[in-house]
């Protein structure tokens, strides 16, 4: 049977066996919503019928809807951290929904606050009381919340959440390792509806792409639902926009700034404005956001190796040379001395509408368009020792095992882009998301039916990508006498910026182009069940597809300028020495041609000749169908305990086209691969409420993740130059894993929180690169010896892990003590991996899972009064693997990172504050070392930022 006819007939089955309870007679149902004083909509809020003990949860809108309520008159309790409790009588007529919108005033100890800043607690509590209500492992927060981190974008703020690190860019959080799973390992969604990626190679949803002011709630999923996609091994991130607020709302920011780096300015504005109708029933709000950053990085690379050759002369034999092998310890035998300027245009607008036709019925549409526009000019000093063939005797020295003197061919490269006033001589990467969901809920007696059909799509182009590059070889000493801190100068000083010794190279002109298109829709119905001695339940159930589409599509041109550019004295030249360079006053820039003659050259294709083999392999078009079904339960089997437990089924067919190359640039033709599979996933949720305020859950959970669309490519490109072959794997398994969770929380009155608890992963074939060694011509005549990249499955990998958390007011203390704060977090984690190969064959016993931090730590210490409020913040991820070698020489690790944040604001009215924010105080480089951590392979530096501005609230409800 196919999966899609199983999944129709799973649906009409549960809809008939639903049938007769949703037509039960003498039943109505109470909907209504939740806000605050000022309109704003308080999610989690617990609903409680005590004479039926009957109950519900407000979602992130507010809203709330109990189902299957006998007629009668009834009191409700309304509960909510850092809120007055409140009751409402409410009157149920069989076969009618009545309804309830409910007001609630913050408790009397924040009423000093709330006079003066308008917000109250209400950031904290939406986070905590959403935390607490859910029955699965969630960590929530608000944006009121993220407000108070000097956060610019989604993934920095993302980042203070427990169990979270991520990977900069720039800078820049960007990739998001949730408990220490890979990128493309979680899902991340907006709104439910699944974020397309615009990276070309993997699955990874670029964090910084999202203004943190567009987000009205971040909610990381760690152990997920049957209702949930379940392409989720670490856990599922949700990304909620702004809702329409119950009255007239207005919100700014303006704001400006400096990157020390670079001492160029900063730029940020963002709006919101937002109003319901007189009748309640229409709902809008619109926002945007912009920030214009100007700045760059300071960055140092190297490679390291423990293999040394010489030519000492040529075999009579055969003619061909002879070399001898030197016994040497690890040296850097490539370094290279970066210096990048970039400019990134943010831009945010997003439209949300809602429409409630009635207490039963309602409709919403929520629209985002992100765009960033990232320039960048890079320029690069590389010095690589020459090949064994080009060194004699009497050209090298070695000191003590490493080799401090050799040939080496040096490069001066200049990357820029045309001259327009798009990219202005930079190289510019276009990167822009969109998301557009048209969405329902609505009642048929005792059925609740949501749905919710979206468009999204992702894209990056990089049009007219230019590098030049003017060459040159000279004697060099190789100083690694500071591992960090790998050297190389020529040996004559002079031989550095000889510009007509340095001669044409080449000069390239790149565009790239990479599509992703989503699909998304799907149904649940959801009514009462109640399977244990008549207490509160639910049964849920629904349908989803997901249909995706994504290409790739470059090409990349060579110009032979070399009669016109003979050398690097026959065109401008910019020199770009920085005494204060940030790695260090004796990297020396030097000078290289200058950006505006790159972007001003007429480099058409015409004129140019295709290079194939720098772009066919990345050439690729998958399309994936996901079809998913699940059927939950939702049981209250005693007044303290719930559980939820039921399964999903998924199946994903795949359909790879790529390319297959011989000899670098014969295209032998396009081959096209179909596979699918299908994974079923169950899962149990238990909650107990030790107290009101005190929660133990417990969680078995099964998820998946899918292998990245460039490793499923059925492509074959033989590089000849460098002797090495990639080769694709459409029969790639997908990555599966068991999951289980323990978690308990305490929840303070004062809305603060204390939890801590343990987790634990099976995971069955992740994916790694393999390098083996050809052992015959099997990918065609001279590929013998050559190194072959394959992504294969691996065998197995475990994580256990530990979280604690704690965030409360220490109000408890005397006189102005009690205006501080702190929110603390930590997570320790430890892997192991197993069934991975080195380059020989052999079984690597000696590895953790890629990309588990064993240690990550959040704090900060935070003042507030009545006006004035400033918070000191830290962020630690520890040192993980990063990407497997073909043996532990050449594994590479991502270093540790210690993030030390700064903000402050003051309230000069209820709606008006100045804020002012240091970012990176502690100038944390992005660095990756070879094998152990004194051997750098890449550290690049950003200094501090500072911004500063004022931000308006209005509220009218």
């Amino acid at each position: 049977m196919k999966i899609q006819t199983f999944l129709k007939y799973l649906i009409v089955s549960c809809v008939l066996f639903s049938s007769p309870l949703i037509t039960t007679a003498q039943e109505g149902n109470i909907s209504g919503t939740v806000s605050d004083e000022n309109g704003i909509y308080l999610p989690g809020a617990n609903i409680f019928i005590a004479e039926i003990e009957k109950g519900g949860i407000s979602d992130f809108d507010g809203r709330f809807t109990l189902l299957g309520i006998p007629e009668g008159n009834y009191q409700l309790r309304i509960t909510y951290l850092g809120y007055e409790e409140i009751t409402r009588d409410v009157t149920v007529t069989s076969g009618e929904t009545a309804t309830l919108n409910v007001t609630l005033l913050p408790s009397s100890f924040n009423l000093q606050e709330v006079q003066v800043t308008g917000l109250g607690p209400s950031g904290q509590a939406k986070a905590l009381n959403t935390q607490r209500s859910n029955i699965n492992i969630t960590n929530v927060v608000s944006t009121d919340q993220i407000g108070k981190f000097p956060d610019a974008n989604i993934g920095d703020a993302v980042k203070r959440i427990p169990g979270i690190t991520m990977q900069v860019d720039q800078g820049e959080a960007r990739n998001i390792i949730v408990r220490g799973l890979s990128p493309q390992l979680n899902s991340v969604t907006l709104n439910g509806s699944r974020i397309p990626s615009a990276e070309g190679d993997n699955r990874n949803i670029q964090m910084d792409l999202i203004p943190a002011d567009m987000i009205q709630t971040i909610e990381v999923n760690k152990a997920v639902t049957p209702d949930m996609d379940g392409d989720a091994l670490g856990g599922s991130v949700n990304l909620v926009t702004r809702t329409a607020p119950q009255g007239f709302r207005l919100s700014a920011n303006l704001g400006s700034g400096v990157n020390f780096i670079t001492d160029k300015r900063i730029l940020n504005g963002s709006f919101l404005l937002g109003d319901r109708s007189a009748d309640g029933r229409f709902g809008w709000m619109l926002s945007a956001a912009v920030n214009d950053n100007d700045f760059g990085s300071d960055n140092v690379e190297a490679e390291w190796t423990d293999e040394f050759e010489f030519y000492t002369g040529v075999d009579d034999a055969d003619g061909e040379p002879i070399l001898e092998e030197v016994d040497v310890d690890p040296y850097t035998n490539l370094t290279e001395q970066r210096t990048y300027l970039v400019q990134r245009i943010r831009r945010s607008f997003s439209a949300n509408f809602d429409y409630r036709f009635n207490a039963a019925n309602s409709i919403y549409l929520k629209t985002m368009y992100n765009w960033r526009d990232d320039r960048e000019n890079r320029f690069v000093l590389e010095q690589e020792i020459l090949d064994p063939e080009d060194i004699e005797a009497g050209d090298f020295t070695i000191t003590q095992g490493i080799p401090t003197r050799f040939p080496v061919e040096a490069k001066r490269e200049t990357k820029g882009g045309i001259d327009n006033s798009r990219n202005k001589n930079r190289r510019l990467e276009d990167q822009r998301m969109q998301n557009y969901t048209l969405g329902g809920d609505h009642l048929f007696g005792s059925l609740k039916l949501d749905w919710m059909a979206a468009y999204a799509k992702a894209s990056e182009e990089r049009l007219d990508e230019r590098y030049a590059v003017y060459a040159s070889e000279f004697i060099a000493l190789n100083d690694n006498s500071d591992t960090e801190f790998p050297f190389m100068r020529a040996e004559t000083a002079s031989d550095a910026n000889n510009a007509s010794a340095f001669e044409f190279d080449e000069i390239t002109n790149e565009n790239q182009y990479t599509e992703e298109e989503d699909i998304n829709i799907f149904l649940n119905m959801e009514m009462p069940l109640n399977l244990f001695g008549g207490r509160d339940g639910t049964l849920k159930f629904g349908g989803r597809g997901r249909f995706k589409n994504k290409f790739r599509d470059n090409n990349f041109f060579e110009f032979d300028l070399e009669d016109q550019f003979p050398t690097l004295a026959d065109l401008p030249t910019k020199d770009y020495t920085d005494p204060d360079y940030l790695a260090g006053s004796e990297y020396a820039a030097g000078i290289y041609p200058s950006e505006n003659w790159l972007g001003s050259l007429s480099l058409t294709p015409e004129a140019g000749e295709s290079v194939p083999d720098e772009f066919l392999r990345d050439n690729f078009e998958v399309s994936e169908n996901v079809w998913a079904g699940y059927l939950m339960t939702n049981q209250n089997l005693t007044d303290k305990l719930g559980v939820l437990f039921g399964v999903r089924l998924e199946h994903t067919r795949i359909e790879a086209t790529g390319n297959q190359i011989l000899d670098e640039e014969n295209v032998v033709g396009q081959i096209t691969e179909e596979s699918s599979y299908t994974n079923v996933l169950p899962g149990v949720h238990f909650k107990y409420d030790i107290t009101e305020r005190s929660i133990i859950r417990l969680a078995w959970t099964n998820t998946l993740a899918r292998p990245n669309y460039v490793d499923l490519t059925p492509s074959l490109d033989v590089v000849n130059s460098d002797e090495e072959i990639f080769v694709g794997n459409p029969e790639l398994d997908p990555t599966t894993s068991m999951n289980f969770d323990l978690n308990a929380e305490h929840y303070f009155s004062n809305v603060g929180i204390l939890s801590g608890g343990v987790f634990y992963k099976r995971i069955d074939d992740f994916i790694y690169t393999f390098i083996s060694e050809t052992t015959n011509n099997e990918f065609g005549p001279g590929t013998e010896g050559y190194n072959v990249f394959q992504p294969l499955n691996g065998d197995k990998a475990t994580i256990f892990g530990a979280e604690i958390a704690l965030q409360r007011q220490l109000d408890f203390l005397p006189g102005f003590l009690g205006n501080f704060g702190v929110y603390l977090n930590y997570t320790y984690l430890t892997s192991d991996a197993t069934g991975i190969r080195n380059e020989d064959g052999d079984l690597r016993d000696d590895l953790d899972l890629p990309n588990t931090a064993p240690n990550m730590f959040n704090g900060s210490l935070s003042y507030a009064d009545s006006r004035f409020s400033a918070r000191l913040s830290a962020n630690f991820s520890d040192a993980y693997i990063d990407e497997i070698g073909g043996n532990d020489f050449e594994d590479r690790y991502y270093d540790t990172q210690f993030f030390l944040d700064f903000n402050a604001s003051y309230a000069i009215n209820q709606n008006l504050r100045i804020y002012a924010d240091l970012n990176n105080i502690t100038n944390q480089p992005l660095r990756y070392y070879q094998s152990i951590r004194e051997r750098t392979q890449q550290v690049e530096f950003y200094s501090l930022r500072f911004t500063f501005g004022l931000k308006y609230d209005i509220f009218r409800n």
